[in-house]
Formats: structure tokens, sequence, C-alpha cells
């Protein structure tokens, strides 16, 4: 791999404009969309996390005295939103490395999004 493959992949990490980027202009780089593949799957990882938060702590809002519960549940999303950013580092580094290594916790399912 040379090194405006490593610049793609190191690109995907960037939301939105990034994936477009890698999506539409790199799309025939193996490297590069290994990693969009990684980003998109922290992006949803860190999505699912807020959104189920946010939905439990609706419904324990309607509980007498599980409001306080649902407030310590959110340090849960606080050490999630931690984990992403260890993870989109070591994303960054390893696609700066040419390596294809799937991110823990989520990376072999992201490897299944249907990005090609």
């Amino acid at each position: 791999m040379n090194n405006p493959s490593r610049v793609s992949a190191a690109v995907a990490y960037i939301p939105i404009i990034g994936w477009l980027y890698v999506l539409f202009v790199q799309r025939k780089d193996a490297l590069a969309i290994f990693h969009l593949r990684q980003s998109i799957g922290l992006f949803l990882f860190l999505l699912v996390v807020l959104v189920g938060w946010a939905v439990i702590a609706w419904i324990l809002a309607w509980v007498p005295y599980l409001a306080v519960l649902s407030a310590s549940l959110f340090a849960l999303v606080i050490l999630a939103y931690l984990y992403g950013v260890i993870a989109w580092v070591t994303g960054l580094i390893r696609a700066l490395r040419n390596q294809e290594m799937p991110l823990p916790v989520f990376g072999n399912w992201a490897n299944r999004l249907p990005i090609k």
C-alpha cells in the first residue's frame, strides 16, 4: 500500500466529509474502505449508546425515584464516549500504519457493513 492509500484511510475517520470523500473518490482503495467501515461502525456504536440511554432514561423518568438512576446511567454513556475517543485515535494510527485490524468491541461487526 502506498502513501496516498494511508492518507485516504486516515481521512475516512473524519465524519461525513471524509466518509463521502472515501466513498466517492477512493472507492477502489481497499484500505480506505476498510477504515471507512470502522469509522462508520464507531459512529453507529456511539449513536446507539446515546439513543439507548435516552430511551431508558425517559422510561425511568416516569417511575418515581428512578430518575436518579437514569442520571447515574449517564456515566456509562460518558465511559462509552471515552472509549470512542480512544478507538478513534487507535483507528487513525492503524490507518496511517497501513494496518487492517478491526477496532475492539464492534470492529468485526463493522466489517460486515454493506459498503463497497
